[in-house]
């Protein structure tokens, strides 16, 4: 690949990476994940060989392609792409670099816009699910300029509203993998569920956190971290996950009452390292567990009432509202999140 490779470098949300078409990829997987640790730079701290910018959040890939399922525009597989170990998982989703996805199938010429505003669906590979981005097309050309402020991300940009449905259960099998609201793990109560992302949520004041500590902090305490993966790797057994230890699942959400005015406050490790802000499927999985009467977090968050509920999930930089809409038994059936992107780079990246 001396004559590299077409990319587009992106921001999505509060993440950061490349995005390929699928056909510009090697097909052996080995071959593939080879290639991209090349072009992050991993494995190494400072992933000063590569473009990766030292941190999970900005060493992920996105491979795009058409789809031939019905009803579904492309096919999105999220890799990420580990920091310091050479590793390359798709173990689980990303719905920030998903908030580029729709910009760029229409980019590529992949779906084509059919208004000022442009639906794209987009089926997940990863776990099998689909979510629709909402694209600003004025004119039919993507725009990236707009209004909408998401924090975690400087500025504004154009709006890109994700709906997912059927969520539940997508790497796990089931939204409750155990079958219990609380399971006890390492003498703490947790609750691990599954709405789209692989999450155990337990209550920060178990592990000695209030809630008000910057990530740098928690990242510093090795008896946290070392306690966190303990819960962690005997966890991913009981979530249908198997042996964890080499994956970024599950991720590990501490909560606390809200500290300014949302419904929970977290602290999430993803898996190694805390979290500047949340993942946007993890928000999701979150505000459910807030929604389990009986679970830690719903007891210590502000829910609301009605079928559909906004929530706010407070973190480390600001907050992340998912609107949840619960069906007759009062689970939640869809849920819906703001996000932005931005294009930065296109061009060809070098792995050799």
């Amino acid at each position: 690949m001396s004559d590299g490779v077409r990319c587009m470098w992106m921001r999505g949300g509060t993440s950061k990476g490349g995005y390929f078409l699928s056909d510009d990829l090697p097909v052996d997987e080995a071959s593939r994940d080879a290639f991209l640790l090349r072009v992050m730079g991993s494995p190494d701290v400072r992933q000063i060989d590569g473009m990766g910018g030292a941190d999970p959040l900005t060493a992920k890939v996105a491979v795009v392609k058409k789809s031939e399922r019905e009803g579904v525009d492309v096919d999105y597989l999220f890799l990420q792409v580990f920091v310091d170990q050479p590793i390359v998982t798709d173990k689980q989703n990303c719905g920030n670099m998903l908030a580029g996805v729709g910009p760029y199938a229409i980019e590529r010429g992949l779906v084509e816009a059919t208004g000022d505003v442009t639906e794209v669906s987009i089926y997940m590979e990863n776990t099998g699910q689909v979510a629709i981005a909402s694209v600003q097309t004025p004119g039919g050309m993507v725009t990236y300029k707009g209004d909408a402020r998401i924090d975690g991300v400087p500025g504004t940009s154009a709006p890109i509203p994700l709906e997912f449905k059927d969520t539940a259960g997508s790497s796990c099998g089931a939204l409750l993998p155990t079958g219990n609201v609380v399971d006890v793990v390492e003498g703490v109560e947790v609750t691990m569920i599954d709405n789209g992302m692989p999450c155990v949520v337990m209550r920060g004041a178990d592990l000695g956190i209030t809630g008000d500590e910057t990530p740098e902090e928690l990242e510093g305490n090795k008896k946290l971290r070392a306690k966190l993966e303990a819960i962690r790797l005997a966890c991913g057994p009981m979530m249908n996950l198997g042996d964890v230890t080499e994956k970024s699942v599950p991720k590990m959400t501490m909560v606390t009452a809200p500290k300014n005015g949302g419904a929970i406050n977290t602290r999430t490790f993803i898996p190694h390292r805390c979290h500047k802000t949340i993942g946007v499927l993890g928000a999701v999985s979150v505000a459910t567990a807030c929604l389990l009467d009986g679970s830690p977090a719903a007891e210590l968050a502000d829910v609301g009432e009605g079928d559909e509920r906004s929530l706010s999930v407070e973190h480390p930089t600001g907050e992340m509202t998912v609107i949840a809409k619960l069906d007759s038994n009062g689970t939640p059936a869809s849920a819906a999140i703001l996000r932005t992107a931005r294009k930065l780079m296109d061009g060809m990246v070098f792995g050799d």
